[in-house]
């Protein structure tokens, strides 16, 4: 068996219907895992189902829309993947959002209270309605994925880099907490990742420039090379790592200068 072979596991990943999530979920698919595609429109989740469905056959994914900011709407979204694919075997937290760019100081209490409870809050939930299954199981995985803002500060993303931070943290005490049921929790920390969320990034020549300046790899990471990393945490091959973040960035945190967004 290949140590990165899931066979049947059942995966939930939220803000799957494009970019990151999306390729960790397709990613997981072509590894045999059944997968729910999750993000607030059901129509792109469906169009995420049907390519997974064109590629691996009939009920290896279904959609199911669900707004991270919204508990009910995430209850609804592990009760549907109990029903129709069974207990959750991997939770992958990738949704977030960054209401507000521009300095800390000037952010409003509704946009700072949004990005917290949507970038943390939110997978605070997730856990709790996931974790009891798979502590009864002793066996499952979590995934933040969160970004390598949350490691420096920043004149612009401040917001969200505090957000990211605390993600980082989160692992590390689910990871404390639920080890004994080996159940394993860990972050994922992109940099500049060419995904539509971090378009603004990307298109500002300026600050491409300025950034792959400063990173050894001399490139803007794709959304494939963080779904590796999931992966690897997923899989049999992440089986000791737990409380983790692992940094994917081709470089640029380990060298001086600026710093993308996943």
């Amino acid at each position: 068996m290949s140590l990165f072979d899931l066979t049947d596991k059942v995966a939930i990943v939220t803000g799957s219907s494009r970019g990151i999530g999306r390729a960790i979920a397709l990613r997981m698919a072509e590894q045999g895992a059944r997968v729910v595609i999750a993000s607030r429109k059901q129509e792109a989740c469906q169009a995420v189902v049907d390519e997974i469905t064109s590629a691996h056959g009939d009920g290896r994914a279904i959609a199911v829309a669900a707004s991270i900011s919204s508990k009910e709407a995430l209850r609804h979204l592990v009760s549907e993947t109990n029903t129709r694919l069974g207990p959750v075997d991997i939770l992958v937290c990738n949704a977030a959002s960054n209401p507000y760019y521009g300095p800390l100081g000037s952010i409003s209490d509704e946009q700072f209270r949004k990005v917290l409870d949507n970038n943390i809050l939110s997978n605070h939930w997730l856990v709790q309605l996931t974790a009891p299954q798979m502590i009864e199981r002793t066996d499952g995985v979590i995934i933040f994925v969160s970004s390598i803002g949350g490691l420096k500060g920043s004149p612009v993303i401040g917001a969200y880099n505090v957000s990211k931070a605390a993600d980082m943290q989160l692992a590390r005490n689910y990871a404390v907490e639920y080890g004994p049921h080996n159940v394993r929790v860990n972050c994922i920390a992109p940099g500049l990742i060419r995904t539509d969320f971090a378009r603004a990034l990307v298109e500002n020549q300026e600050t491409l420039k300025a950034a792959l300046a400063t990173t050894p790899l001399k490139r803007v990471g794709e959304a494939d090379d963080i779904a590796g990393a999931a992966l690897f945490l997923a899989s049999a091959a992440g089986r000791f790592v737990t409380g983790q973040t692992i940094v994917v960035d081709g470089g640029i945190t380990i060298a001086s200068g600026a710093m993308g967004m996943s």
